[in-house]
């Protein structure tokens, strides 16, 4: 667990430089655009290609590969795993490159749809543009899924910051220079998009080739490639409920006004940032580690690995989550009220945030308890209460979006997405009975303990600052200030209560700072 721990702060610490570029990019995009519809027609086009990008490349397909690509590198090595490789990317080529001509076609005939408010015609335009990211970031996803199973980390986590440079430079180099109109800026974005997807494809090639991968085109229909296919049908159905879900969501939001689509996005942004951060760095390292130990039947190993990626998930997230509620109104002031995101802009985004943040926790939790069922080689059951949480998110958002508007499309995917890890958890349970969840209680309950004090203090402290100073240095103060020590505060008390665990976390901090002072 040491060497995964290791693994886990390289992946945390390049996602936490991705996704402070991200907030870049994104503070970028709100001060030129704000909360405009074409800003909001940005953010439903680019949806599109993300939602088959996390269908097909990092979704369905990564989860079926990974244990048939462990299972190869077992039996037949590194010559094995790359032959697979190349079957795997010359599919994943065909039916991407095709998806892709056949969402430029369509969406490049929108007009021939009478009738709608421009808007909608604006986005479709953007989707033409952007539905090329679609191919690219497919194929990155497979090589950065091989070199997670051969242990390397670094790499695949570079992947979104080549995407959020190639956005920041076109955006706000290019685009602020030589763009003289709003549209001829977003003609700029979109250019960074798709420069950003080609070197997340081309860096974690290189970095294959150099290890003797050799690429060719290969259609072949390997029984291992075969299972792949088998495994991803049920998978790509559940994936697809889940991406839909939020699909689905963020085209109400357009629908709703000019402005919902745009907020919502960013509050969604902010929410990710922990999860990124963290949580998605622990479902990357670890997936590799319980699928392994289930092609080698070592259920016990499994369970304990799991347990452990769950617990130390829950250790960041929930007081993640209750800071980012509580000081909500100060972070989105600070990050991104100017230019043209307004402070009527900030007062739409705090609720959303703060309905966000009491999501994340389940959020970061579903992530590591799917790729448990994938490695089980059991997709079917996702899919189930994946269907379960698009039902209930369904019906609540079309509900509460008539009197909360934004807020009640957030309040309902947060309620769904706590249905859907109830239920993801009990049948884990029932499938594997050493996965279940109850020796992770009293680490839980320290977990709330801490978090209760902290957010005593962070509340006490930043109704403090506003009486003392207000205005934009209480905000600066809050972010600055009030998380280092809310922070602190969480640290001491769960070193306090002897939260589990802490002795490998203890001994990871000491080698870096061993490896510092050398």
């Amino acid at each position: 667990m040491s060497k995964s721990l290791k693994n886990i702060s390289v992946v945390a610490s390049l996602t936490v430089v991705s996704r402070l570029l991200g907030l870049v990019r994104d503070q970028l995009g709100a001060a030129i655009f704000g909360t405009s519809v074409l800003n909001s027609a940005f953010i439903t086009a680019f949806n599109l290609p993300n939602l088959f990008r996390r269908l097909l490349g990092e979704g369905s397909l990564t989860a079926a590969f990974v244990p048939m690509l462990q299972e190869e590198l077992h039996e037949h090595g590194r010559p094995g795993a790359f032959a697979l490789l190349n079957k795997v990317t010359s599919w994943l080529l065909v039916t991407a490159g095709g998806l892709v001509l056949m969402a430029m076609l369509g969406f490049s005939q929108s007009r021939l749809v009478p009738g709608q408010e421009g808007k909608w015609y604006l986005a479709a335009d953007l989707t033409v543009i952007l539905f090329p990211y679609l191919a690219l970031v497919c194929l990155a996803a497979a090589f950065s899924a091989t070199l997670n199973v051969f242990q390397r980390f670094f790499e695949p986590a570079l992947s979104p910051i080549w995407l959020n440079l190639a956005m920041i430079v076109s955006l706000g180099g290019a685009g602020l220079h030589f763009a003289s109109t709003p549209m001829g800026q977003m003609y700029w974005l979109c250019t960074g998009v798709l420069v950003g997807g080609f070197l997340q494809m081309v860096v974690p090639a290189a970095v294959l080739v150099h290890m003797g991968w050799r690429p060719r085109f290969d259609l072949g229909l390997s029984p291992r490639m075969r299972e792949i296919v088998r495994l991803m049908a049920p998978g790509l159905f559940g994936t697809a409920i889940y991406q839909i879900n939020i699909y689905v969501s963020r085209l109400l939001a357009f629908s709703l006004n000019d402005s919902a689509a745009t907020v919502l996005f960013y509050a969604n942004r902010l929410m990710e940032l922990p999860i990124g951060v963290f949580a998605i760095a622990v479902a990357t390292v670890v997936y590799p580690l319980i699928a392994r130990h289930a092609v080698e039947r070592n259920y016990g190993a499994m369970a304990e690995d799991y347990r452990k990626g769950v617990r130390l998930v829950l250790i960041i997230n929930v007081p993640a989550a209750a800071g980012l509620a509580l000081l909500s109104e100060p972070i989105i002031r600070l990050l991104f009220q100017r230019g043209a995101f307004t402070a009527a802009d900030t007062r739409l985004m705090v609720p959303l945030l703060a309905l966000f943040a009491a999501g994340m926790p389940f959020f970061s939790v579903v992530s590591l308890t799917t790729r448990a069922f994938y490695a089980l080689k059991d997709t079917a059951t996702p899919v189930r209460y994946g269907a379960a949480s698009f039902v209930v998110n369904l019906a609540l958002s079309l509900l509460l979006m008539r009197w909360l508007a934004a807020a009640g499309l957030v309040l309902a995917s947060t309620v769904a997405i706590i249905v859907q890890t109830v239920l993801l958890q009990s049948a884990l349970t029932r499938n594997v009975r050493g996965l279940h969840f109850a020796p992770l209680w009293p680490s839980l309950a320290k977990v709330i303990a801490g978090t209760v004090v902290m957010s005593v203090a962070v509340a006490a402290g930043w109704q403090g600052l506003q009486v003392a100073m207000g205005g934009r240095m209480a905000d600066v103060v809050a972010v600055a200030g009030l998380i280092p020590a809310g922070v602190m505060v969480y640290a001491m008390v769960l070193w306090a209560l002897k939260i589990e665990g802490r002795e490998e976390l203890g001994a990871l901090l000491a080698a870096k700072l061993r490896h510092r002072a050398k």
